[in-house]
């Protein structure tokens, strides 16, 4: 018996409905650079290197991690491709960069056009919170590597600095101050310990309403990322930032480090945030320690930045006209570790 691809599990006719659904998606997220269009082999970006002196690209990758299952359980996958774009941007952003371009992938059992395209839709929603153009991506069909309801997301961003603008933490002294930006909740981290908590130690349901949460537990899951990179790059042209982290997986103890000189500690009061309330549930439900919370999750701040003491005040008059709330979280120090964290 004669059999095709499509016998084999993959349509090639559903990867050409997809296309023909997102295209208007892509659309609205591509700047004037984009000499492209979707469905071809590669996607083309003019570089504009106006005002750039000495152009460094700046890239980064990631994926969101086992938070796909929760879009998989609630059968919600619109704003899943808004925390892919926003793992990448940020990041990227952390070197002081503008993002360009971001490409997109997405790995499935099944492609199902309808579902696809609400990822998408995701995609191009924080490629125009990041100001970057989607360009291009890829969905591919892998029955026998996933099951037909599965998928996995994840995505690449190119970004550009000036290479006298780099962020690099390299000029962080003692004294200097270390702020924190509010972060929207867990983000795209430790999922894999949220979903044991919630499913194997407190056994709730999604659709649950919990203490202290506006929306049920499944919606309060699924926040999507905060992506900052506008008010970053908007008060880069204001103070010297010298050092960023994205606070991901890790936490504090892990990300914070990243950007300081040896020699030189976090003095971190981390008291000072309004810890956000799924964090003390999750905390609760498990009987976990501070330290524990504090590595594994952001607690409440996403993106962490140190500046002159002397630039201080300008950054908090700056975040009084945005919605993020702005924390003084401590000061740099003398010292071997490179973090002191205040519970």
């Amino acid at each position: 018996m004669a059999i095709n691809y499509k016998d084999a599990g993959v349509d090639v006719d559903a990867g050409q409905r997809e296309v023909d659904l997102i295209k208007d998606i892509v659309k609205k997220t591509q700047s004037k650079n984009v000499l492209s269009a979707l469905g071809g082999f590669s996607g083309l970006f003019n570089l504009d290197l106006d005002g750039i002196k000495n152009p460094v690209l700046v890239s980064g990758t990631d994926g969101v991690g086992t938070k796909v299952i929760l879009a998989h359980m609630l059968d919600k996958h619109d704003t899943i491709g808004i925390d892919c774009v926003a793992m990448c941007a940020n990041d990227i952003l952390c070197q002081g960069a503008k993002p360009l371009f971001f490409l997109d992938y997405i790995a499935t059992g099944k492609l199902v056009p309808e579902k696809m395209s609400e990822i998408v839709k995701g995609v191009a929603e924080g490629c125009i919170q990041s100001g970057a153009s989607l360009i291009g991506g890829e969905t591919a069909e892998m029955p026998g590597v996933y099951q037909q309801e599965q998928y996995d997301l994840a995505g690449f961003c190119v970004g550009i600095v000036d290479k006298d603008k780099i962020v690099d933490g390299s000029t962080i002294k003692n004294g200097d101050v270390i702020f924190g930006l509010s972060s929207n909740g867990i983000h795209s981290n430790g999922y894999s310990l949220v979903r044991k908590i919630v499913f194997e130690v407190a056994k709730l349901d999604l659709n649950e309403k919990c203490e202290g949460l506006y929306t049920t537990l499944g919606e309060e899951l699924l926040k999507p990322t905060r992506i900052y990179v506008k008010e970053i790059l908007e008060l880069l042209n204001k103070v010297n930032i010298k050092g960023m982290s994205h606070i991901t997986g890790g936490g504090f103890y892990e990300n914070i480090p990243r950007m300081i000189p040896d020699g030189l500690c976090a003095d971190v009061d981390a008291s000072v945030v309004d810890t956000p309330q799924i964090f003390k549930l999750l905390k609760k439900w498990a009987d976990l320690e501070d330290k524990d919370m504090y590595q594994t999750f952001n607690m409440g701040v996403g993106l962490v930045f140190v500046v002159d003491k002397k630039d201080s005040e300008i950054v908090r008059e700056f975040f009084e006209s945005t919605d993020l709330k702005l924390y003084e979280l401590g000061q740099i120090k003398s010292g071997e570790e490179k973090i002191e964290l205040k519970f």
